[in-house]
């Protein structure tokens, strides 16, 4: 009784079923058709009795093994693994069904492979989440036909919760760069380093371009070769991520929203940091504070960051920057770089915060970042052919320009900013970090 449970007749079935069905009652008006018509339907009863028993009998069976991991990566595409073994004598057709999590919406779930008698395969597909929480998988199931007029059902019971976390395969790509020396490869530029505000890290050989004023007269007198002294930056700065979780910050692009991209773009930042040997810390802030974590470069001070981002989430509230600015000047004595991860959107809500921000910027550096909005940017460029289609190409021009007078006022006020668009986010706050302390600016 359990398999007849995992019986399942498939279209083929019908669609024989019925031809059959009109061999008969053609038969009706050709008599010869009449005994052809018994011929096929006995042959066809044979070979459904046959398909029945290859699949049925036996210990013929299909097991799926999930190869997923530990955890995923938001906003990036997770390699997946499904590991198929057939125990059947007999080449099959499986076809594979996996229930995804609710947070994906994915409706074409469903995978095929042929396999040859005691063969085992492997389904490889990629899975982009876009929500930061828990995934969870639920049955995997496959269905197996040998001639495909039935089809048989095996269930993997077992359900699989996997924690999604902000974007760690950006932080490790960014981690081996970083560790090699290799960031300029991304697009960072290397700045002109001005000042004195460096630190004697070792002395080297001289090669064609280097500066003369670095040169190291005793090594060299020692090796009879050309030797300089090679510095470095300042170490032990604090750098800051500062992370608004207003409603400006629920806006989405590509499925991921501008809180989600502050949140990568602050932990692979926070790494960055700590390999530069500098101390990395974070804030959250809304109508109050939610999270400080105060800015070290302990062993822990990653795993810290990441489990606090993992557990933010967005806020309706409108963001209190007088709160923000006494909570700061509270808390955070050593002058520090400032990473504010926030969306103006108009003149006037910057100039509301203005205040507050620049007495901030007395004590600190601050960087703002004013994220572009590529949509309305796509829709000032089309070219419109309808009345309507011209009043939204001239409404989004107004807000690109709108934009530019927030990146201007900010300027304008000594702040540094960053004006970029949510995709590019990561690699800009990099750059801007490389650049503020290649100045010494902090």
């Amino acid at each position: 009784m359990r398999k007849l449970k995992q019986l399942f007749l498939t279209n083929q079935f019908f669609y024989s079923l019925l031809g059959i069905a009109t061999l008969f009652a053609i038969s009706f008006f050709i008599k010869g058709l009449f005994i052809v018509a018994w011929i096929v339907f006995w042959l066809w009863l044979a070979v459904l009795i046959f398909d029945f028993v290859v699949l049925f009998a036996g210990k013929g069976r299909i097991e799926i093994t999930r190869v997923y991991p530990e955890k995923l990566s938001n906003g990036d595409e997770n390699p997946m693994k499904l590991i198929v073994n057939s125990f059947y004598p007999f080449p099959t057709i499986i076809e594979i069904l996996e229930e995804f999590p609710i947070q994906l919406q994915i409706r074409n779930n469903e995978f095929s492979t042929r396999l040859s008698a005691y063969q085992s395969s492997e389904i490889s597909y990629l899975m982009r989440p876009t929500q930061r929480g828990i995934y969870q998988f639920g049955r995997c199931m496959a269905l197996v036909k040998r001639f495909g007029f039935f089809k048989r059902r095996f269930v993997t019971n077992q359900v699989q919760e996997i924690p999604c976390y902000p974007s760690y395969i950006q932080l490790r790509k960014y981690q081996l760069l970083a560790t090699s020396n290799r960031l300029n490869e991304l697009g960072i530029k290397r700045i002109r380093r001005i000042g004195s505000a460096m630190e004697f890290d070792h002395v080297r050989e001289y090669v064609q371009g280097d500066d003369y004023r670095r040169m190291n007269w005793k090594a060299t007198a020692k090796t009879k070769k050309l030797m300089v002294n090679q510095y470095e930056e300042e170490k032990s700065q604090p750098i800051y991520s500062f992370i608004d979780l207003g409603r400006a910050m629920r806006m989405p692009f590509e499925g991921l929203t501008l809180l989600d991209y502050a949140i990568n773009a602050s932990l692979v930042l926070s790494n960055a940091t700590i390999l530069k040997q500098d101390r990395a810390g974070l804030l959250t802030f809304s109508k109050d504070v939610n999270v400080f974590i105060p800015a070290e470069k302990r062993n822990n001070q990653m795993l810290k960051i990441s489990e606090a981002l993992y557990q933010v989430v967005t806020k309706f509230d409108e963001p209190e920057y007088g709160k923000l600015y006494s909570y700061a000047n509270a808390h955070i004595n050593k002058r520090s770089l400032i990473f504010l991860y926030t969306n103006f959107e108009t003149l006037d809500s910057l100039r509301r915060q203005m205040n507050y921000l620049s007495m901030l910027n007395r004590s600190h550096i601050i960087v703002v970042v004013v994220f572009k909005n590529v949509e309305v940017e796509d829709l000032a460029k089309s070219s419109p052919k309808k009345t309507i289609e011209i009043y939204n190409q001239i409404i989004a021009e107004k807000f690109i320009y709108e934009k530019q007078l927030i990146v201007q006022e900010l300027i304008r006020n000594g702040f540094q900013t960053i004006y970029t668009a949510p995709e590019n986010l990561t690699i800009n706050s990099i750059n801007k970090y490389l650049e503020i302390k290649a100045r010494g600016l902090i």
